[in-house]
């Protein structure tokens, strides 16, 4: 980005009329009045609700509805039933019901004639990537290329595997490519979906982390297939009962174990 992600200038200078003229700027006085009020309506819009589709997270939702921090979204009481049903903003599921509230925007008083700085302060989003072989253990110091909505960045994974970016609220589709001679993924463009994933309880959360620590469950469409890439799962993860159900005590595993 070619501005600091914190940091909001906006320069103003005295205009030749009544600062009434202006939107949204307003004073009592003649155009001599010695300060101006940036000053909204405290209700900017009405009270909705928005039912997440997929792909979508918390933080891409409140940009759309114009709110630079998740939290107020989030922290809202009436959002109380999602937060503890889902307890990560990140991970919601298709048809989860959130209560967008009021933007209310406060008042600035500011001497005229003068250039005034406002800062917003933005909570950074961040996509982090753990890279394992087939044995679960960390490809570390591996070069490799993150191609996020068609940009590039450069990374060496750490000691842990982990690749780390920030990343603009509303990314969705992306690439890791890792480069490193001794991998054994070498070249191999390595898909991501940011937002995509759905939580431990669903099925289809089951799979994506089934799928990302590659035990190969497929797309669903077989049972076999399901039931044997839970039973694996399960020995590897002692003291799990192997039975190929994916049921309460596995769910909370697989989400450990894969991250989230």
């Amino acid at each position: 980005m070619s501005l600091p992600r914190d940091q909001l200038w906006l320069p103003w200078r005295r205009p030749p009329l009544c600062l009434c003229s202006a939107r949204s700027r307003v004073c009592t006085g003649s155009p001599s009045h010695d300060a101006f009020v940036l000053r909204s309506r405290r209700r900017m819009t009405i009270p909705s609700r928005h039912i997440v589709a997929q792909g979508e997270h918390l933080s891409k939702i409140a940009k759309r509805h114009g709110f630079s921090d998740y939290r107020t979204i989030w922290n809202h009481p009436q959002n109380a039933d999602v937060r503890e049903k889902r307890q990560n903003p990140n991970v919601l599921f298709p048809g989860d019901v959130l209560f967008i509230p009021d933007k209310e925007l406060r008042i600035e008083a500011r001497a005229t004639d003068e250039r005034h700085r406002f800062v917003v302060k933005r909570t950074a989003l961040k996509l982090r990537l753990v890279v394992e072989d087939l044995y679960e253990t960390p490809v570390r110091n591996a070069p490799c290329e993150l191609v996020i909505e068609g940009e590039v960045t450069r990374h060496i994974t750490d000691g842990k595997g982990l690749v780390e970016q920030e990343i603009l609220p509303d990314a969705h589709d992306g690439w890791l490519v890792l480069r490193g001679e001794e991998t054994p993924f070498r070249d191999t463009l390595i898909p991501v979906k940011i937002g995509d994933l759905d939580p431990e309880d669903t099925t289809s959360g089951q799979l994506a982390r089934l799928n990302n620590l590659g035990y190969l469950p497929g797309d669903g469409t077989d049972p076999d297939a399901f039931r044997s890439a839970v039973e694996e799962f399960q020995c590897d993860h002692p003291p799990l009962k192997v039975d190929g159900t994916c049921g309460k005590k596995t769910q909370e595993q697989l989400k450990k174990v894969h991250g989230c």
